[in-house]
């Protein structure tokens, strides 16, 4: 086994394992004198930050060393199916300027070509006055993502995106290496971002449709095929017959998907046209928008009770658009979720709403470049050129 490289030791910084020299010395097995030569390299990449660079330490010991959050920018871009989301971040995923657009990317409106040329816009605005480089970006798509061609796999509303490479589309803004992910995906890594002890969840996107992230042992399963947590097509009973996008009939997101909520709202005489309108008249008190919500709350938890029981999850994290009406939807889907699943999967558990609510989805694609670019390879991989 070769020795811990460079990118090895800023990993422990950036985990916060590791404070001082002495810190990575004993959790490492290296020598002061290779400690010290592996952190001067970081230093003089711009990666680390040391002693008295750091100024107030609020209690750190001497000689302290953290990640230089400064040291570059990573870009964010959370594409849904009515709006994208960007945003330029720091090396901490903290957000340093955002906007958003809308869009449709139902079967004939806008495809990649538009929706990406948006992007672009808004990316190079927000740019204009970051003079940093850009290390990397994260992008999130609902549905199924190829994520070695950085594309989307035709999910059953975004078709016209099928196996169209998405890096092509941002060169005019930055050369920085595309991350790609499926949007349930990128919000397991947001809640990871924001709580680095969360070790074992389960992260639901409940918006337009629905889908799920799962973190094991803190870290993010994303399947064989990149396809877990491909929740909104699995089959139960209360869908029975039910047509689905996808074409099918009888998936949970044909009683629980956003589309359907609002579906069900227009079959009670309230036609809207979002998931994100639907809650807003349920936060205003409207009767039949939170008799809606609740209905597809109590839907979504009978199908998750299965997944806590398999998974036996810690947290049981709400975010999407329909989790901006937690008291409403959440609380629908609490009672057969705690119904349904074994006394001791539940005996513990906790449902919470996002942590960074509708900024979610963009922190979580910033975390996703972030933990590309900081890995020890990619690390490793910028001081070698630099030598």
């Amino acid at each position: 086994m070769s020795a811990p490289s460079a990118g090895d030791l800023l990993a422990l910084v950036r985990a916060g394992e590791a404070v001082t020299r002495s810190d990575l010395g004993r959790l490492t097995g290296l020598s002061r004198t290779a400690v010290v030569s592996r952190v001067e390299r970081l230093v003089d990449a711009g990666l680390l930050r040391q002693g008295d660079e750091l100024g107030s330490t609020g209690g750190r010991p001497a000689g302290s060393l953290r990640l230089d959050v400064g040291a570059g920018v990573v870009l964010a871009v959370a594409v849904g199916r009515s709006r994208s989301q960007v945003a330029v971040c720091d090396l901490a995923g903290r957000e340093l300027a955002s906007a958003a657009t809308e869009h449709d990317v139902s079967e004939g409106a806008d495809g990649p070509a538009e929706v990406m040329a948006e992007v672009r816009a808004s990316l190079a605005g927000l740019l204009a006055d970051v003079d940093l480089p850009v290390l990397g970006v994260g992008l999130s798509l609902p549905g199924a993502v190829d994520t070695a061609r950085g594309c989307s796999l035709g999910g059953p509303v975004m078709r016209a995106w099928d196996g169209v490479p998405l890096a092509p589309l941002l060169a005019p803004v930055t050369d920085a290496p595309l991350f790609v992910a499926r949007d349930a995906h990128v919000l397991a890594r947001s809640e990871r971002l924001a709580r680095p002890d969360l070790a074992d969840a389960l992260v639901v996107k409940a918006s337009t449709g629905l889908g799920l992230g799962v973190l094991a042992h803190g870290e993010v399963v994303v399947g064989h095929l990149d396809a877990a947590g491909e929740l909104g097509h699995t089959k139960v009973p209360s869908a029975e017959g039910r047509p689905c996008r996808c074409g099918d009939t009888g998936c949970l997101e044909t009683v629980a998907g956003g589309w359907a909520m609002v579906a069900a709202l227009a079959d009670r005489g309230r036609p809207t046209t979002h998931v994100r309108e639907l809650v807003a008249l349920a936060d205003a008190g409207d009767p039949d928008a939170r008799q809606v919500l609740r209905d597809g709350g109590r839907r979504l938890g009978e199908a998750l009770a299965t997944a806590v029981d398999l998974l036996n999850p810690a947290v049981v994290v709400l975010g999407g658009d329909a989790a901006a009406a937690f008291d409403t939807f959440g609380a629908g889907l609490r009672e057969p979720l705690f119904a349904r699943a074994t006394p001791l999967a539940v005996r513990e558990l906790q449902l919470v709403p996002a942590w960074f609510g509708d900024r979610a989805g963009v922190v979580g694609c910033a975390a996703l470049a972030l933990d590309h670019v900081l890995s020890p390879a990619s690390v490793d991989a910028r001081l070698a050129a630099r030598d």
